[in-house]
């Protein structure tokens, strides 16, 4: 049905919760082995990464609204926005819990995350609408989490730690970005000026694959370096052709957000395995 994109499974968008367990996955496993590593500090960190994460899908169809008509639609993006918000208050919640082993040093990048996970589509910033979503979700669900998750553990930032984030960050927003190709006619014709819409179909498309190209490139770069270990991460390259096919057609792009979450969810615990 046409507002089937509003229901709560939709909007929850599990295939995407494979971003905050990696993201975090990646900081966590980079601060593994040193003294100050705390098991529970780990799972708390990994708790507040997912609730966080849901609470940025649910409210991501609130900039909807004002073009919604349907008096049902517009029923289920207020309930799901509000959901949303239960879900940033219970990630502030153990937001604040962590803040008492990192330091009121923490509360910068908490602040950080939720005005940019409530400016993805609340106005006057909604990144959603003025097309910077793609760039947003690099930062905040993907430098900002793996960086954060590490801060927490070790008191401190590294700079090797922020290269190793950013293969996962860019299929952080590759996988944005295929839902946003997913949604591309219906978002131009609700007057949601996503970068897809922006900048049209095929440069979208075109922009999804040279991001997982850079994914590889980078990723290769980052063992040259040393900074990352292993090449288990390899065996997940095939996928990256499915996907290309896969989005070259009508049918194959309805089902693109859920492929892109498994090749991310593939990649990145062999991506894990690899530090």
């Amino acid at each position: 049905m046409k507002h089937d994109k509003y229901s709560f499974r939709r909007a929850l968008r599990p295939f995407s919760f494979s971003v905050a367990l990696i993201t975090c996955l990646v900081g966590i496993i980079s601060a593994a082995g040193l003294p100050m590593f705390n098991y529970t500090v780990a799972l708390l960190i990994l708790l507040g990464a997912l609730v966080l994460q849901a609470g940025v899908n649910l409210i991501n169809d609130y900039a909807d609204l004002k073009q919604l008509r349907n008096q049902n639609a517009r029923e289920q993006v207020t309930r799901n926005f509000r959901l949303g918000l239960v879900c940033f208050l219970l990630a502030a919640a153990i937001g604040i819990s962590l803040i008492s082993v990192a330091g009121l040093e923490l509360l910068v990048l908490l602040l950080i995350g939720l005005v940019g996970g409530l400016g993805y589509t609340v106005e006057p910033i909604n990144f959603k609408r003025r097309g910077l979503a793609v760039v947003l979700v690099f930062w905040l669900m993907g430098v900002l989490m793996v960086c954060g998750s590490y801060f927490i553990l070790v008191g401190d930032l590294s700079w090797v730690v922020f290269y190793r984030s950013i293969p996962v960050s860019l299929v952080s927003s590759i996988l944005l970005l295929a839902n946003e190709i997913r949604d591309a006619e219906s978002d131009a014709d609700a007057g949601i000026r996503t970068l897809t819409v922006r900048i049209g179909l095929r440069a979208a498309k075109r922009l999804y694959i040279t991001l997982l190209l850079l994914v590889v490139g980078v990723s290769l770069l980052l063992w040259a370096t040393g900074i990352l270990p292993g090449l288990w991460w390899l065996i997940s390259l095939p996928l990256i052709y499915l996907l290309y096919k896969q989005q070259l057609s009508e049918a194959g792009r309805a089902s693109l957000p859920p492929a892109s979450g498994r090749f991310f969810m593939l990649f990145g615990l062999l991506y894990c395995l690899s530090l």
